[in-house]
């Protein structure tokens, strides 16, 4: 706490984090629309062409001859709904989506590119929602104070280092808990940037997902299955360098205790060498009167 403005300081206590001056209600807004247009659009087309209820069988080949844009909107909206107070799976609707028998009309790069580009949108959306939510948490006095834990500031300061990079990884390999999300909301990490990053990670993940799919049909978890053995790989290598790096020699670095005697000579009683000649001088030839 800044003792003079009395608002919440960053991690390294430079300077104090005043009012966010975020508009949270005007995002919910703007959710709710997107939301609600989405849905009402999709309730237009099902009118239009409704699904079969009445059995399994006829349900999915409903679904299977449902129009590109009725699978391209149920797509979105779950998409939206998927957020961290929602933890819906998502790479189960992506992989459905780009199966050759359920896939969009067209060829491969058309479903990778639509199912890519749908999710990532979505996916930012549902992202700066929790960035959101996260923001309108951290304005009570009681959950800003794990701006003030240490768990925070060690994670701050390495969020400092490559805010985008991070954001990116992190929505590039399916890791089931996002803690960057929240870091960057606590941190007011710049939301343009933060759904840059977002809708990068997100774009080029699902089109692994939606490609390798297309290609091995009921195969396709090899995609995401390869890309959780990639972000294991990558925090296991972190977390091996880091303990390397603890472990390892640290008095390489210091000087020994020669080296230390030679920059600052002394004698036993603290005294430079140069005043202890004179002492000594002025004891064997003690002037007298």
């Amino acid at each position: 706490m800044d003792e003079l403005t009395k608002q919440p300081t960053d991690s390294t206590g430079a300077h104090a984090l005043g009012p966010d001056k975020i508009s949270v209600l005007r995002w919910y807004a703007v959710y709710l629309l997107l939301l609600l247009g989405s849905s009402g659009v999709l309730a237009y087309l099902l009118q239009r062409d409704p699904l079969v209820f009445n059995t399994w069988e006829g349900f999915k080949s409903s679904v299977t001859l449902a129009g590109p844009a009725v699978k391209l909107l149920v797509f979105g909206i779950y998409m939206m709904l998927s957020c961290t107070f929602l933890p819906l799976n998502t790479s189960w609707i992506v992989a459905a989506l780009a199966l050759e028998e359920l896939s969009l009309p067209g060829e491969l790069w058309t479903t990778v590119f639509l199912v890519a580009v749908t999710g990532a949108i979505a996916s930012t959306v549902a992202n700066l929602n929790d960035y959101h939510t996260f923001t309108l948490l951290l304005r009570s006095k009681w959950i800003a104070r794990v701006r003030h834990t240490r768990t925070y500031q060690v994670s701050v300061r390495w969020f400092e280092r490559a805010p985008f990079a991070i954001t990116f990884i992190f929505n590039l390999l399916p890791i089931p808990f996002d803690v960057a999300r929240m870091i960057a909301a606590t941190h007011r990490y710049r939301r343009l940037s933060f759904a840059a990053g977002n809708f990068t990670g997100r774009l080029i993940r699902y089109a692994i997902i939606a490609y390798v799919t297309y290609r091995l049909a009921d195969k396709g978890w090899v995609a995401v299955v390869v890309l959780l053995a990639l972000a294991v790989v990558l925090g296991g290598g972190r977390i091996v360098i880091a303990f390397i790096g603890r472990c390892g020699p640290r008095n390489t670095a210091r000087p020994s205790a020669a080296t230390k005697s030679e920059i600052c000579p002394s004698t036993n009683s603290g005294r430079p060498k140069a005043l202890e000649g004179r002492s000594t001088k002025s004891e064997t030839n003690p002037k007298h009167e």
